[in-house]
């Protein structure tokens, strides 16, 4: 099997599509530059199924690799037969691959292998066949120097029956199929941790038992955790009868002395061999899953919050809030550039309350505030309610914006860049301005795992939660387009073909030379050369430029057509662009070629119609509950209104205005079974919520979705 059918009966798609979309990733090109501008090619994939081909196209690397590896290893055995060398390289599923390895890895520290060296494996070969009537006189045959006595030499022989038994495929097979179906997950609290404050967190976990096919990824992920620190202790088992009779049943063929020394070595193989393998490797495989599951929760939140609604290029007043270290104030221009910063301290213990309100309407009035932004932190409801009772000459919007991470970038080499003479406070305060202003251009600064909207983000594998976060970051971002000339290095670094050092030269070119003035002046870049041009320049935009086109999703490599229609509908090319009368009329067909078809024909029209357009809604203001500050003061019943801050599989975490967010469980979201909880709610989401229970003493508080 090749790779294109290898990728083909994994993704069931076109292998036509399959073919031309690896031959495409082999010519260096980017999942969304091959899925916006090569639909034709891939038969109009999306990044989903491209993402899903690139999936699969290394597992069959990585999968080809291992068989190279494995053939080179029996071959130095001088044990690969022609029919086993078939066998191995036939072979697609990694799990046969390692069955058919396995007689062929064996440790020479093991029973087996120590029984073989003092001749026992000619016996162990006589009680398989299971047809000898004396065995204690033939077991005595094979005593000698290091095996005493026919005791000594059975228990030997069963060592090798044991390891044979092991390694067939068809037996493991069978124990896999009876875990998989029936495995029960066992946990015991560790007596010594029992009482130990942070093991209490996972007290529901200390005599539990649970079906592990149907144990939920938020469930298995917290169990593996409280393992991993030491608070309990996790077990796989099975019904060992049912297991043990089933192999017994494969293996014994008559009523004897053999029959009896086979049962042992069977039992020996089951308990010593292949449960405790098996055992890790059906846990390893239902961590594999969860992980799945909580990479895919990360994910969509991830995306969601990328793509969250910018306020757009405003005169921001940003405030970082705080009660002793007081509260950190940065103005900050259209374009998100500092130009002014101070601290006010309106809150215990100074309670400077009125020159505070006096210093926030001077600002706004001095440097034209168009909205301003509170951090969501310590101080932030007091500080909130101060900026609302401060009066203003002019209508500003207050948001509150979630600081998560922030710390983590004021904190980063990127911040210190882009901030060298000024500290950590201004530089946080400066990125709560410039995330209401366009969380999308912000947010890629910081490493997606600090942004904390996911489930035990520390807990899955790490190479796969980058890779995938990483694809999320590239997708938003080439999705929306980067304006060139005022992108951040970090922005630049997600746009398809550019990368670290090539966003590094953009911004060191545009420094020196100024703004870009055309998509052609891109290629005046130190080593952007014409690969990394074709793959970047639909997502590059270039404001009031000369060319219209230049600010659209229009690829150069398509300007030559649109250049036509307008020759056709006898207008320049400047007048074509939003003029929904002509686009209309024109007949798609006439310029279709051998590369070019409709569906990036109507990409082009669509986007002449709206050239350049932000398709993301703009941010709205929000208000909580003036009468809800701590938690102190819920009530069961109440209705409030709230900012879904996190989605998990088991439901969403609501922000009312406190310290502690609330949970609505999936169960309450909604009145019939809810199987994808972002089906019903989305991050950021404005909503009304019902207090259903407040638990004081562990700071947790039960919501339910309220739906009128």
């Amino acid at each position: 099997m090749n790779a294109i059918q290898f990728i083909t009966q994994n993704t069931q798609l076109d292998s036509k599509s399959v073919a031309n979309t690896v031959s495409l990733l082999e010519e260096d090109c980017t999942v969304p530059f091959i899925a916006r501008y090569r639909k034709e090619r891939t038969g109009n994939l999306d990044e989903l199924q491209i993402g899903a081909i690139v999936k699969f196209k290394e597992a069959f690397v990585a999968l080809e690799k291992r068989k190279a590896t494995i053939l080179k290893a029996i071959e130095e055995q001088d044990a690969l037969t022609p029919e086993l060398k078939s066998k191995i390289e036939q072979t697609v599923d990694t799990t046969v691959l390692e069955d058919i390895y396995l007689p062929f890895k064996k440790s020479r520290k093991t029973k087996a292998e120590k029984a073989r060296k003092n001749g026992l494996e000619p016996l162990a070969k006589i009680i398989m066949a299971q047809r000898t009537t004396d065995l204690e006189f033939t077991a005595g045959k094979y005593a000698n120097a290091n095996v005493p006595d026919e005791a000594a030499a059975l228990e030997g022989a069963r060592h090798i029956i044991a390891e044979w038994i092991n390694e067939r495929t068809d037996i493991r097979n069978q124990i896999r199929t009876q875990l998989e179906k029936y495995a029960q997950l066992e946990t015991k609290v560790i007596g010594t941790k029992k009482d130990d404050e942070k093991a209490q967190k996972y007290q529901d976990y200390y005599d539990w038992n649970e079906s592990l096919s149907r144990c939920p990824s938020h469930r298995l992920l917290a169990i593996l955790r409280a393992e991993s620190e030491g608070f309990i202790r996790v077990k796989i088992s099975i019904d060992d009868d049912r297991a043990l009779d089933s192999i017994d049943r494969k293996v014994i063929k008559s009523n004897n002395a053999c029959a009896d020394q086979i049962a042992m070595a069977v039992e020996d193989a089951y308990k010593r061999l292949l449960l405790p393998s098996l055992s890790n490797e059906i846990l390893k495989q239902a961590k594999e899953k969860a992980d799945e599951a909580a990479i895919a929760v990360f994910t969509k939140n991830l995306r969601q919050l990328l793509l969250a609604p910018p306020l757009g290029e405003k005169r921001i007043l940003a405030i970082d809030p705080g009660f002793r270290t007081g509260c950190k104030l940065v103005c900050l221009d259209a374009n998100g550039n500092l130009l002014h910063n101070e601290t006010i301290y309106p809150h215990p213990p100074q309670k400077q309350l009125r020159e505070a309100s006096k210093k926030i309407a001077s600002l706004v009035d001095a440097y034209k505030i168009e909205a301003i932004a509170i951090g969501n932190g310590t101080a932030s409801r007091e500080t909130e309610n101060l900026v609302k009772n401060t009066p203003f000459k002019r209508d500003l919007e207050v948001f509150v914006v979630s600081e998560a991470g922030a710390s983590i970038y004021s904190a980063s080499k990127i911040a210190r860049d882009e901030f060298p003479n000024y500290d950590v406070t201004v530089r946080g305060a400066v990125s709560i301005g410039r995330r209401l202003a366009d969380p999308l251009a912000e947010l890629v600064k910081i490493d997606a795992k600090s942004i904390g909207v996911g489930q035990y983000q520390h807990d899955v594998d790490q190479t796969k939660l980058k890779t995938a976060l990483d694809t999320v970051v590239e997708s938003c971002v080439n999705s929306v387009g980067v304006n060139v000339n005022t992108a951040s290095e970090s922005l630049l670094s997600y746009v398809s073909g550019i990368g670290p050092k090539l966003a590094e030269n953009i911004v060191n070119h545009r420094a020196e030379n100024g703004a870009f003035t055309s998509r052609e002046a891109i290629k005046k870049v130190p080593r952007l050369g014409g690969k990394a041009f074709e793959q970047a320049a639909g997502f590059l935009r270039i404001r009031d430029a000369e060319n219209p086109l230049d600010d659209s999703a229009v690829h150069p490599e398509s300007y030559g057509i649109v250049k036509q229609m307008a020759k056709d509908q006898g207008i320049p090319l400047t007048k074509i662009v939003r003029n929904t009368a002509v686009l209309k009329n024109i007949d798609l067909k006439k310029y279709q070629t051998e590369t070019i078809g409709l569906p990036t024909l109507q990409d082009i029209l669509e986007e002449l119609e709206k050239p350049g357009l932000d398709r993301r809604e703009k941010a709205k203001a929000f208000t909580f509950d003036q009468n809800i500050r701590t938690i102190d003061d819920l009530r069961s019943g109440q209705l409030l209104p709230g900012i879904v801050n996190n989605i998990t599989n088991f439901g969403c975490f609501v922000d009312v205005g406190i310290k502690e967010s609330g949970l609505i469980h999936v169960s309450n979201l909604s009145d019939s079974y809810v199987s994808d909880v972002n089906s019903i709610v989305s991050l950021h989401q404005q909503v009304i919520v019902k207090v259903l229970e407040v638990d004081i003493k562990r700071k947790r508080i039960q919501l339910m979705l309220h739906k009128g």
